[in-house]
């Protein structure tokens, strides 16, 4: 537990040393925090937050730096992000997102990320289920099976699959007709439910044929997924990792990869509004140097995908908050606007 003044010290080197990135003094503290306190009472305040965790003191400055954990607690108790006023689109002139193609909407709301932030933007394309109009199979050599699935609107997904035994033609339109006449409008994922209790009447064969092919279709929608990265070489400018190009390599590799970048994205698709990482502590990207703030973004009132802000532990994290939130709004309104 910290004392008001504690939190008042711990909160005003936090501030000094995000908009100056150098390490904080005695006395630059105490001008910035404007209390009456001796060189000394400061020092033995300091040193009490150093005991906590919450600061550390680099070897070449005699000044101190907030931890993962002080930045954690400045986050958590001590910041206030202000709702009202203008947003950060407006402050600087860049123009909201126009509604458009779903790739598109998101291509431009990456780089907007990007260039508000002067950091990395990253954002997931929205997730949608696909709904089949028509199936059809085609036998092919050595047991596989060629599966076209036609969506409403047209969009034709062709994939193989390999079967256990080996169909007919007949079979195969058999199987088709039935999925066709029964399944027609729904979504991949409830034909796949319906199956389970549905094809007992069916062969066992081409009960097993129709539960692959839907399988297929719904990988499909999970291969949907998809991370869009922009402004990667904004890192390069940021002086905490310019200076290890080690680092620096990890972290490209990051967002070269994308694996790590979807699943924290997906678990913060399950929080409400903003969210904040600091340093490892996500779990997701153990990057001790990296803070990642993300929101998700809705369509018609549904979570479809979300997107954030990724750069060092020393951002402005009032203006990342505001930044993601106005970004994610503008994105659900662009997408809305576009069905």
């Amino acid at each position: 537990m910290l004392d008001d003044r504690a939190k008042l010290l711990l909160k005003t080197l936090v501030e000094r040393y995000i908009a100056d990135g150098q390490p904080v003094g005695s006395r630059t503290l105490a001008r910035a925090a404007g209390m009456e306190l001796s060189p000394a009472t400061i020092r033995n305040v300091m040193s009490d937050l150093e005991e906590l965790g919450l600061i550390a003191s680099p070897h070449t400055s005699a000044g101190r730096i907030p931890t993962a954990r002080g930045y954690r607690l400045f986050v958590d108790t001590m910041l206030t992000v202000r709702r009202e006023g203008l947003s950060p689109v407006s402050e600087m002139n860049t123009p909201g997102i126009e509604a458009g193609q779903p790739h598109r909407v998101i291509s431009h709301a990456a780089n907007m990320l990007s260039s508000l932030s002067q950091f990395v933007g990253v954002i997931t394309a929205p997730r949608r289920a696909s709904v089949f109009r028509h199936i059809e199979f085609l036998s092919l050599s050595d047991r596989r099976v060629l599966v076209i699935i036609v969506s409403p609107e047209g969009e034709v997904q062709n994939r193989i699959i390999h079967t256990q035994a080996t169909f007919t033609q007949s079979q195969l339109l058999e199987a088709a007709n039935f999925l066709n006449s029964h399944y027609s409008g729904l979504t991949m994922e409830a034909v796949r439910e319906r199956l389970k209790n549905e094809v007992d009447a069916l062969r066992g064969e081409i009960a097993d044929l129709m539960k692959a092919a839907v399988d297929i279709g719904t990988e499909s929608d999970a291969a949907q997924n998809e991370v869009v990265v922009s402004g990667e070489r904004n890192l390069l400018s940021v002086s905490e990792f310019s200076s290890d190009m080690g680092n620096l390599r990890r972290m490209f590799d990051l967002f070269e990869q994308k694996t790590q970048l979807i699943r924290l994205l997906d678990v913060s698709a399950q929080a409400d509004g903003v969210r904040i990482y600091i340093g490892g502590e996500s779990q997701v990207v153990p990057y001790e140097d990296l803070s990642v703030v993300t929101a998700p973004y809705e369509v018609d009132g549904q979570i479809v995908g979300t997107l954030g802000v990724i750069g060092p532990q020393r951002m402005p994290y009032e203006r990342m908050i505001q930044i993601v939130d106005v970004t994610a709004k503008l994105v659900g309104n662009a997408l809305s606007h576009n069905k």
